[in-house]
């Protein structure tokens, strides 16, 4: 069957109008399917990661957004008390929009010796020492460490001032990780902010960190905490820290979930265009299809031509959507963001092979009927035809 490629990829050409609508319609499709599916795989991939940490996030109970919680920083040193915890770290955020956003700034404020213990990061450019070695206790710790996806898209390089929200600091070093989500973030000196905006949050954290030990049972230490503080001085709401992203992005986690049939759309949108330009060219060739079983062509090798071009187009149409999804999705460093959360588009090459394939099935359920029709093209009555 090999031996009329040349023939099929000619009869694509021929009607090369047709088929180049054909194979845009089908590369947008494709495209917005690979968006799709990297938001999709950036959630999982979020909520396995978590998982797998075994640490717990104490928030204030009954709030919503990081800027409205206040948590004592005492705290800390009480829960690192207790039996099957490994390290507590306090954790002051900032960040510019609580809502949905696809340029969500998060800044997290940290205690800087605590940083490398509890991230697992590669510094690109600039050193950790810079960062840590500033001298704790004054203004002059407005310093930060900024992931490589947000310093890509913000354009800032190491030695920069950046500043949002009248917030300000100077980044002395770009770090990758193996997480997507965290090269989204921006860390800082925990005094810093919390001294931010000339108000004085001293004292106070949004949020403390729980690193359980092997033997630690996560549901029994957030329900040993939330006990402990249920009378104050300040109610904590404890959960691992897989649930707690998942619920700050609750919303936007529902909204993930719809999108998948955006993606079935388009799907449906590659069937309907590859079999509407396949019966098209079965109706404007029947005379060519008859000549063809009058030279001895059989009507399974006149199917077995039709559905290739269904596939050669289809094929075509997911190579050219998923490359550019692909690329984009690669150079872009998209991401979405939702209460200080931040969920990475994230590219894979098992997300563009089930683009190439589900493209190519396309073309082949697309070309049936058409290719099924070409075979049975009577002859003579097709020769008859001007």
């Amino acid at each position: 069957m090999f031996k009329f490629a040349p023939y099929v990829f000619k009869t694509v050409w021929r009607y090369r109008s047709r088929s180049l609508l054909t194979v845009s319609g089908s590369a947008t499709a494709m495209f917005v399917f690979c968006f799709v599916g990297a938001v999709q795989q950036g959630m999982h991939d979020l909520q396995q990661r978590q998982e797998s940490q075994r640490s717990l996030i104490v928030f204030q109970a009954n709030k919503f957004c990081p800027a409205t919680s206040h948590l004592p920083q005492d705290y800390d040193a009480q829960i690192k008390s207790l039996a099957g915890v490994r390290d507590v770290v306090p954790i002051q955020v900032f960040t510019n929009n609580c809502r949905a956003s696809l340029d969500v700034i998060v800044f997290y404020g940290i205690p800087p010796a605590k940083l490398r213990e509890i991230r697992d990061f590669e510094m690109t450019a600039g050193s950790w020492a810079d960062f840590v070695g500033q001298r704790q206790g004054s203004m002059s710790s407005n310093v930060a460490v900024m992931g490589r996806a947000v310093a890509a898209r913000r354009k800032v390089g190491v030695g920069d001032e950046f500043a949002i929200g009248g917030l300000s600091v100077r980044v002395v070093g770009i770090y990758a990780s193996g997480d997507p989500a965290e090269e989204n973030y921006i860390y800082t000196h925990l005094d810093y902010l919390q001294r931010r905006h000339g108000a004085d949050y001293s004292g106070t954290v949004t949020q403390i960190e729980v690193l359980l030990d092997s033997t630690a049972d996560s549901d029994r230490m957030c329900q040993a905490i939330d006990t402990r503080y249920q009378a104050g001085p300040v109610e904590t709401n404890t959960r691992p820290k897989g649930v707690f992203q998942a619920q700050s992005l609750g919303d936007l986690a529902q909204l993930v979930e719809m999108a998948r049939y955006l993606g079935l759309a388009s799907v449906g949108l590659v069937l309907a265009l590859v079999a509407t330009t396949s019966v098209m060219s079965v109706q404007d060739r029947n005379k060519q299809h008859a000549v063809l079983q009058t030279i001895g062509f059989s009507g399974v090798r006149v199917f077995c031509l039709v559905l290739a071009e269904s596939v050669v187009l289809a094929t075509a149409g997911g190579l050219v959507g998923v490359g550019m999804s692909m690329w984009m999705l690669q150079f872009s460093e998209l991401a979405v963001g939702a209460e200080a959360v931040t969920v990475a588009f994230t590219p894979s090459v098992p997300l563009a092979f089930n683009g190439l394939v589900i493209s190519t099935l396309s073309g082949l359920l697309a070309g049936i009927m058409p290719a099924w029709h070409a075979s049975r093209t009577a002859i003579v009555p097709a020769l008859r035809q001007a």
